[in-house]
């Protein structure tokens, strides 16, 4: 029996870079200082009108210009009645589908790391904005409202994925492009991301009971869900219990990895919609949009094949370097320090992140920044210091917050590559070990790593190992 599982999602992705939030002159930034950043039309205090915010208007056509979609010719806001303490109106001002919202019926092309490709399909995008955030402790609840109006993106995809690893894929490069383009920080930790999943499985083409998992706040609780549901659902086919799966809303519990179960779900929810009469219906000129489609930016993938056509990468390489836009900057900055490309790599990718997330902090907040790395790699490339020393010197430039070259000079970290100098060494290594010699000349050619540790022993590991394997072998042979 083969069982076909079917995944929809609804990405929720905080607009953060503009200064003020969609309908108001309050402050849009994120703050654990609660009701900090409020002005009284997120209050929905009577007498006050919201005013749209262009800049979140401009930022949500680009990401419907890269999804591919329809761009409505007029567009127009709604009401969505329903409520909920953390919605101070009662109604949540809105994009309704069709035909308001700031896209429709657009396709992304994700790709995996063993080279093929998958195509999701956008059933829409739309502008709204978000709801204050409620804390729910033992024997009250509190409400935030810095979150009450911060400009939200909604993007719809239909139910065309079919694997917990294509979906957070699909969702990763998601991310990565509200980075690139300077739309949000797309920060889970600060709940700029959520994502409500929608599983079903079946033996055909035809769809199975849908399932809706709300709220997952983490990439990692998403695959969770979806492999727990999918699971869940076949077991109960299996089992000839399928009759049991109910249309119905669940949540995901991180402690036990399961689901569920919130509220049934059989027919869609009445929100009795209705134009928002407080913002005029408004043209979307095509000289506007070509503007904005013209200052769309070098986006994640044209980075990564950049990387490997252009600087010979990996595509494992390449994949890592351009997930996160702050990884891939840094990387861009070595280049421009003429650092060559899969040094930098090599050196970011191994050392600079393991700093990263042994630390868990930000690559900026780094204090070996590309120049300095410059300066670590051009001694190792010229022989200054050797490869060893060059990583030790990274974690002295990182431990003492000194500049390399300061460094250097005050731990003697210069390679010893005067030949004459190697050769006395390496001759008073070789007198003062005649018995290890024989061995080595009986064929016990492990010998020779002895005599190469003996030398960097004796010069503190200053030795450049390349001109003493050379002066070794010719002394050996002789």
């Amino acid at each position: 029996m083969k069982i076909i599982p079917t995944i929809g999602l609804e990405m929720h992705c905080e607009i953060s870079k503009t200064n003020t939030k969609v309908f108001s002159g309050a402050k849009n930034a994120y703050s654990e200082t609660p009701n900090e950043n409020v002005l009284p039309v997120d209050m929905a205090f009577p007498g006050t009108l919201p005013t749209l915010n262009k800049e979140c208007v401009r930022l949500s056509l680009m990401m419907s210009e890269i999804l591919h979609c329809k761009e409505p010719e007029y567009m127009y806001f709604e009401r969505k009645n329903y409520y909920y303490p953390d919605l101070p109106k009662g109604y949540q001002i809105t994009q309704n589908t069709p035909p308001a919202p700031v896209g429709m019926g657009g396709y992304i092309d994700i790709e995996r790391e063993d080279g093929s490709q998958f195509t999701v399909a956008i059933d829409n995008i739309h502008l709204e904005e978000d709801s204050a955030s409620m804390n729910h402790l033992y024997d009250v609840s509190t409400i935030d409202y810095n979150r009450a109006g911060v400009p939200l993106l909604e993007l719809v995809t239909t139910p065309c994925l079919h694997s917990a690893d294509d979906a957070i894929l699909f969702l990763e490069y998601m991310k990565a492009i509200y980075q690139y383009c300077d739309i949000s920080e797309a920060d889970p930790k600060k709940g700029q991301i959520r994502c409500d999943v929608n599983v079903s499985i079946s033996e055909n083409d035809e769809l199975g009971t849908k399932v809706e998992i709300k709220n997952v706040n983490s990439f990692s609780g998403v695959r969770d869900a979806i492999n727990y549901e999918i699971k869940r659902q076949t077991e109960a086919l299996e089992a000839g219990k399928y009759s049991e799966i109910e249309q119905e809303t669940r949540r995901y519990d991180e402690e036990s990895g399961t689901t569920i179960r919130m509220r049934s779900k059989v027919d869609a929810i009445d929100y009795k919609y209705f134009v928002e009469p407080n913002i005029p219906k408004y043209k979307i000129s095509k000289d506007w949009l070509a503007k904005i489609k013209e200052s769309i930016p070098e986006l994640p993938y044209e980075r990564k094949h950049k990387y490997e056509k252009q600087y010979g990468l990996s595509s494992y390489d390449a994949n890592t370097l351009i997930k996160e836009k702050s990884v891939s900057d840094y990387f861009e900055e070595c280049l421009k320090e003429n650092i060559e490309a899969k040094t930098a790599a090599n050196w970011i990718l191994s050392m600079v992140l393991g700093y990263v997330y042994k630390e868990d902090c930000q690559i900026e907040d780094c204090f070996v920044t590309p120049k300095r790395l410059k300066v670590i790699t051009e001694n190792i490339k010229n022989g200054t210091i050797s490869s060893k020393q060059g990583k030790e010197l990274f974690n002295y430039t990182l431990e003492l917050k000194q500049e390399p070259e300061q460094i250097m000079k005050e731990k003697n970290m210069v390679q010893i590559s005067d030949e004459t100098a190697l050769a006395s060494i390496i001759d008073e290594v070789l007198n003062e070990n005649q018995s290890q010699i024989e061995l080595y000349h009986q064929g016990r050619t492990n010998m020779f790593d002895y005599f190469v540790g003996q030398v960097m022993k004796k010069t503190r590991g200053q030795a450049n190992p390349v001109k003493v394997k050379e002066i070794l072998t010719n002394r050996l042979s002789q």
